[in-house]
């Protein structure tokens, strides 16, 4: 299948470079997944769509500051580093820019401009990996979150030039477990209030965890969909969700999935076990969805407006078609509806 199947024109004036002021602000597009019907809304409306059958999986993990702007040692040339993946031993997955230089043995130190005898953190070059990707190791005193804190950014997505003066605009309210490089934006729509509104209708709220890395960011490279690998990326389904999934499902109610994320973690479970029940489990995952895939647990799914020609646009396609996915998505471009982390929410059911 060509990649070019997944292009659209997007203004990009479009792009939203800021969050509305309320999270519920948004507008919403429904998509009828078996009659291709649109329909056009306010994301305040998503509760009236709803049934007290259903249950909404959400996606706890919380964005950590994972961006980091240092120097290389003995250049001064400025470095940037997004953290993806904690491998242990204080050794992490990072993606660099520029990483042309940054070989095996380099390092690069953050806080310089701070003061004191030495930064407060340094990263050795390990490894080099492919697409600006390294292995490396942190050097500091002290507890590393804390510095980390005090040294990183949020690390929103290259196209957004507007800088985040609330870092908490960046997280669901719902976040918990730390460890994502991007946030699961379809869940920034939901306020506290709003989500016990939906509880009191009778709709189960069910948290899974994944930790968003560089799938999100890692463009589609090649000509033909299908040669795309994705990266991995850990998730964990507790025995709880497993339980409420399972009671749903057998009930006849839909499980709705809030953000492309929380598809991939259920889906990657049920592949484990085709056919069965839901499990509770965790592990890593480098399932990548496009049209052709047989979803075996999303009925429904609550998601942003993504980009022309990305993973997340496929995947969609995959669960209402490519076809009818497009053309929402022309509508959407002709009504001025907001694209990407901060913009518009889209129901598919």
């Amino acid at each position: 299948m060509d990649v070019s199947l997944f292009d659209f024109e997007l203004p990009e004036e479009l792009i939203a470079q800021t969050p509305l002021p309320e999270r519920t602000g948004s507008r919403l597009l429904t998509l009828d997944k078996r009659t291709g019907e649109i329909g056009h809304r306010r994301f305040t409306e998503l509760a009236d769509l709803l049934r007290p059958t259903d249950v909404l999986v959400i996606n706890d993990t919380k964005v950590i500051p994972a961006r980091l702007i240092g120097t290389k040692e003995g250049t001064g040339a400025k470095v940037e580093l997004l953290l993806l993946k904690s491998l242990g031993d204080d050794r992490w997955e990072v993606l660099a820019r520029p990483a042309k230089r940054l070989k095996p043995g380099a390092r690069v130190l953050f806080g310089a401009d701070l003061g004191g005898e030495e930064p407060p953190l340094a990263a050795e070059v390990l490894e080099e990996k492919e697409m600006g990707g390294r292995i490396i190791r942190f050097h500091y005193k002290g507890i590393f979150q804390e510095i980390l804190d005090r040294l990183g950014q949020m690390p929103l997505p290259p196209y957004i030039r507007s800088k985040l003066e609330d870092r908490n605009r960046y997280q669901t309210v719902y976040a918990r477990a730390e460890g994502s490089a991007a946030a699961p934006t379809a869940g920034l729509h939901f306020t506290r209030e709003y989500l016990r509104e939906i509880e009191s209708r009778g709709v189960r709220i069910a948290p899974v965890t994944l930790h968003v890395g560089l799938g999100t960011f890692r463009p589609v490279a090649v000509e033909r969909v299908e040669e795309h690998r994705m990266h991995e990326e850990y998730f964990e389904i507790p025995e709880r969700t497993a339980e409420m999934v399972n009671e749903v499902r057998e009930r006849g109610g839909r499980i709705i999935a809030v953000g492309t994320t929380s598809a991939r973690t259920l889906e990657s479970a049920a592949a484990r076990a085709p056919g069965e029940p839901l499990q509770p489990c965790s592990g890593w995952t480098d399932l990548f969805i496009y049209p052709g895939y047989t979803f075996r647990m999303v009925d429904a799914l609550i998601t942003n407006f993504h980009l022309p020609k990305s993973t997340l646009l496929m995947m969609v396609s995959a669960l209402a078609g490519r076809e009818a996915v497009l053309r929402a998505y022309r509508e959407a471009v002709q009504r001025r509806y907001r694209f990407f982390s901060f913009g518009d929410a889209m129901f598919i059911y």
